[in-house]
């Protein structure tokens, strides 16, 4: 693992020279996320799953373990966290615990291990909670979505760039899932998880943002990781709405759920209600970390701006710099307001290794997805690599 840190953060250097220095080393070291691709039926491609990326999803045990400790939870107090998920996910989504059981055989782990993977947002916070802690590192990301109308192509483009654990350079994989019974499907997850951000072969898309407030984490609900996979898995758009936005969750979660055919809405979810953003009169959608619906900010008290008060700004700039083209936007422009890095660190793309009184984790990837296509574009910390590639699904399934 390459690891590079700058003290007092980019103030107390020349950012130009650090961005090459640090760049050229993470290039020699670090090439892109590898790509798997399994199939058949839920066991077998688990297994298939287990087998390809045994040493990352162990990388992604140790790292949530680590954090648990630290907040000094033991091993079996860790474990009986993720197992009190398994009811809630047996039940709504019982071809993705025989799965996930495929994974556990494959990597030879357990399968509360891999239900620690893919529930480690609401266990960190559950155990956050317990210990009176609040981590510094968050699950942040800047999302965007561009409309048929704005677009010079005519097609919808959607994004985000995903913030979180610079160790997740580490872990992070593409999944490309070829099912039996319904849409293929094209995610970028951590290893071991069942989904992110992603699209699928009937040109479903999806991102989400961490959000927070007052409801949080009173009642467990599905983890979102089978929230987004679901959603991914669904042959036509009302019915991942459905998932998306019905779908009781144990903490809030901004989700912008994308059509090919011409349609996106932004998701602001509560654990047990949504309020829907529907794209501006651009034809624009853009979220970072906190609430924006009128209806959301006069039921629920917002309680995420102390980790992530720069959210104001981001969604702001992305916007802006979108706007500001006064033209119809392609993919590169997308990616050009996402490299934004004003007030760096705290900034749309942030660079990684940050040595600061609060950290920001990292812009880990920039994920670029043109679903009528079925093209993903990925850039490994874009804040100092600014080189994509493309993952393909093939959109004559649908």
């Amino acid at each position: 693992m390459v690891k590079i840190f700058l003290i007092g953060g980019t103030s107390s250097v020349n950012k130009e020279n650090f961005y090459v220095t640090v760049g050229s080393l993470i290039m020699k070291q670090f090439d892109n996320f590898p790509l798997i691709e399994i199939s058949g039926p839920p066991m077998e491609r688990g297994f298939q799953y287990g087998e390809q990326a045994k040493d990352k999803i162990n990388f992604s045990i140790e790292l949530y373990s680590k954090s648990l400790r630290d907040l000094g939870l033991k091993k079996d107090e860790i474990l009986n966290l993720a197992k009190d998920f398994l009811p809630s996910i047996k039940d709504w989504a019982p071809d993705l615990i025989d799965e996930m059981r495929g994974i556990a055989k494959g990597a030879s782990i357990t399968l509360e291990e891999v239900t620690l993977i893919n529930s480690r947002t609401e266990i960190l916070q559950l155990a956050e909670k317990k210990s009176n802690f609040e981590d510094t590192n968050s699950d942040g990301c800047t999302g965007a979505f561009i409309m048929p109308k704005l677009s010079a192509t005519g097609e919808v483009i959607h994004g985000q760039n995903w913030d979180w654990k610079e160790e997740c350079i580490d872990n992070s994989i593409v999944v490309r899932i070829l099912r039996d019974d319904g849409p293929d499907v094209l995610t970028f997850t951590e290893a071991g998880g069942v989904a992110r951000s992603g699209l699928n072969s009937n040109g479903i898309s999806i991102t989400a943002n961490y959000l927070k407030c007052d409801r949080d984490y009173v009642n467990l609900g599905v983890p979102l990781p089978f929230i987004r996979r679901k959603a991914l898995e669904c042959s036509y758009y009302s019915d991942a709405i459905r998932i998306v936005a019905t779908t009781q969750k144990s903490g809030a979660n901004n989700m912008i759920l994308g059509s090919s055919e011409g349609m996106g809405i932004n998701f602001e979810c509560a654990p047990d209600e949504s309020f829907a953003i529907m794209p501006d009169d651009n034809g624009l959608i853009v979220h970072a970390n906190h609430w924006q619906h009128v209806a959301a900010l006069s039921k629920l008290k917002e309680t995420g701006i102390s980790w992530s008060p720069d959210s104001f700004y981001r969604d702001f700039r992305v916007r802006e710099q979108l706007l500001q083209k006064k033209k119809l936007l392609t993919a590169n422009d997308l990616k050009e307001a996402f490299f934004d890095d004003f007030g760096t660190p705290f900034s749309v793309c942030v660079p990684p290794y940050q040595d600061t009184e609060t950290d920001p984790g990292a812009t880990v990837a920039m994920i670029i997805m043109r679903p009528s296509i079925g093209i993903m574009e990925i850039a490994p910390f874009p804040a100092i690599n600014k080189k994509f590639k493309q993952y393909h699904i093939d959109r004559s399934k649908s």
